[in-house]
């Protein structure tokens, strides 16, 4: 293990105090792919397997000292809002450091954005998944309109001739950042704006209003006249967002131009002064008669966004995959290369003990995100099962993985101690980063209720899932007790919205201790099922029991350079 050392200065005038030592060398120059245990075996596993080159280069990419420099820049650099034109005219455009579109071009490129669509082979959405997990980690913010370009596809079909304009667009491995109408450009990319202030997460009050133009219905042409609180990526070629119309509220693709070549009545209020994901722009809109044609059936607008909704919130559990990944990697490779009281941090008991917790529950993570991602490839391919599940076990995944996620960031860069606390380590940004997922696409109330709703309205999704938990719970007592304790938990309906939250959570754990004694590391199986399942285990991270091989554990997850 190596320390940066550096010699006193020396020359005339110099005044020598001490040589640099014992210092942690920056993570760097490896593949983050290739160095992440359980996401390689996930991969295959899910079968994933046919998009392996694009995932190592994918990989490769993101580990590259360049390419983390990029992230920094960009998040340094935030975006900047550019109402009008130095003559006085509106353009309502956001204006990028060119590290973002350095970025956005790794993604596009790659098809982060629309692998699955261009090439719908089995494990495409798995593929795609551990491809993004992995640049993510370099930069996060670039990720929501990739993810946003991803998700609207399967929407966007509902209204088949739409999709036969647009799809080429979006699914285009040209990036293209030039504010012009999307014919002339080589690719496009998709945002989304649902919210609205006096609504927030029930878009059912929403008070944006269409008006046709040209009778009216799915297809139809509508002006569109409303304020929305929340439009993520606003420098996107074209948005879905919801709004009134005369039967409903309806779901609509409004385009950045319109069909006559004119910039659309789409104008950018502010950007949002944002706790994290500074490198991207989100913002407030004012829609003045802007020009939109439905999409899906008139009325039945949340039904055609949740399309959208349902890729985006398995991307947020694969957001916040990724940033425990990052952490884990981050927090190991920091203790291994750094000495205290005589003794690499690594090796120190209690020390040992907070890496471990981290790699597991970044484990957990892993396996259960990429065995999502694969029933997204399922259900796409017309298994009923996997529909069922996915149904079920997105906002629960969704919920319990974005939830940990801060707690997760927090301690690893405590890890570092002081030097975490300082920028230019790169744990504070991971950290402002990790409770974004949480609040993207329904905060932790909403995925809970959303579970509910499922369990309510498609009683059906519950017995494949339980199944599933089941599978793993003859080779393990522990998983067995907590199936049991699930199902009384789901026998009593009494007060069980109050208990939204401690009932996924329960599903969740149980889901994710089920996977990994199936599939995962039997080390890391064994003190996920003492901790998170028995109950043998703290309040924080850190507090496993003795006998957990933490060494293996370390070793398992740590990066090799």
């Amino acid at each position: 293990m190596s320390t940066v050392e550096k010699p006193a200065a020396t020359g005339p005038g110099a005044a020598a105090t001490h040589a640099v030592t014992n210092q942690s060398e920056p993570l760097a120059g490896y593949n983050v792919f290739t160095a992440d245990r359980p996401l390689v075996e996930a991969v295959s596993r899910e079968g994933g397997d046919f998009g392996i080159d694009t995932i190592r280069a994918v990989g490769d990419l993101a580990g590259r000292a360049e390419t983390i420099e990029l992230g920094r820049l960009a998040n340094e650099n935030p975006p900047q809002l550019r109402t009008h034109d130095r003559f006085g005219n509106r353009i309502d455009e956001v204006e990028f450091h060119p590290a973002w579109h350095e970025l956005m071009s790794m993604h596009v490129s790659h098809g982060l954005h629309s692998l699955p669509w261009r090439e719908p082979e089995p494990g495409a959405h798995v593929a795609r998944a551990a491809a993004f997990m992995c640049l993510s980690q370099a930069e996060a913010g670039t990720g929501c309109p990739i993810s946003m370009t991803y998700s609207v596809i399967p929407a966007l079909r509902r209204q088949p001739e739409v999709a036969a304009a647009w799809e080429p667009r979006f699914t285009s491995l040209d990036y293209d950042p030039r504010m012009v109408p999307a014919p002339d450009k080589a690719g496009a990319l998709c945002g989304m704006s649902m919210t609205e202030k006096q609504g927030g997460s029930d878009v059912r009050a929403n008070t944006t209003v269409a008006a046709p133009l040209n009778g009216g219905g799915p297809g139809a042409e509508y002006e569109v006249t409303g304020h929305k609180w929340f439009c993520s990526a606003p420098m996107c070629d074209a948005f879905l967002i919801l709004a009134q119309s005369e039967g409903g509220l309806s779901c609509f693709l409004l385009p950045r131009w319109t069909p006559d070549g004119e910039r659309n009545r789409f104008h950018i209020q502010r950007l949002k002064e944002k706790l994290g994901n500074r490198s991207n722009a989100s913002s407030e809109i004012e829609l003045r008669g802007a020009w939109a044609v439905m999409v899906g059936e008139e009325g039945r607008g949340v039904a055609t966004i949740i399309e959208m909704v349902s890729h985006t919130r398995l991307d947020c559990t694969l957001g916040s995959t990724s940033g425990m990944r990052a952490g884990t990697a981050q927090a190991i490779w920091h203790a291994r290369h750094r000495s205290a009281f005589g003794k690499v941090l690594a090796e120190q008991p209690l020390m040992a003990n907070v890496l471990a917790d981290l790699a597991i529950e970044s484990e957990a993570a892993t396996v259960s995100s990429l065995w999502l991602a694969r029933q997204f490839d399922e259900a796409h391919a017309g298994d009923e099962r996997a529909t069922l599940i996915r149904r079920i076990a997105t906002p629960v995944l969704k919920y319990w993985t974005c939830k940990r996620a801060p707690e997760h960031a927090v301690e690893a860069l405590e890890c570092f101690g002081g030097n975490g606390y300082a920028e230019e380590s790169g744990m504070p940004r991971l950290f402002r980063e990790s409770p974004l997922q949480s609040i993207w696409e329904g905060s932790g109330n909403v995925q809970a209720l959303d579970a509910l709703r499922a369990l309510a309205k498609e009683p059906a999704v519950l017995e494949p899932l339980l199944d599933e938990i089941g599978a793993g719970a003859e080779a393990e007592p522990r998983l067995a007790d907590a199936v049991a304790g699930l199902q009384a938990e789901l026998g009593d309906p009494e007060g069980i919205e109050t208990r939204a939250r401690r009932l996924v959570e329960r599903m969740a754990l149980a889901l994710q201790g089920s996977l990994l004694v199936r599939h995962g590391d039997p080390a890391v199986a064994d003190a996920f099922c003492a901790t998170r399942l028995e109950g043998d285990w703290g309040n924080v991270f850190g507090t496993l029991p003795a006998g957990v091989d933490t060494a293996a554990i370390i070793e398992r997850h740590a990066v090799r350079i």
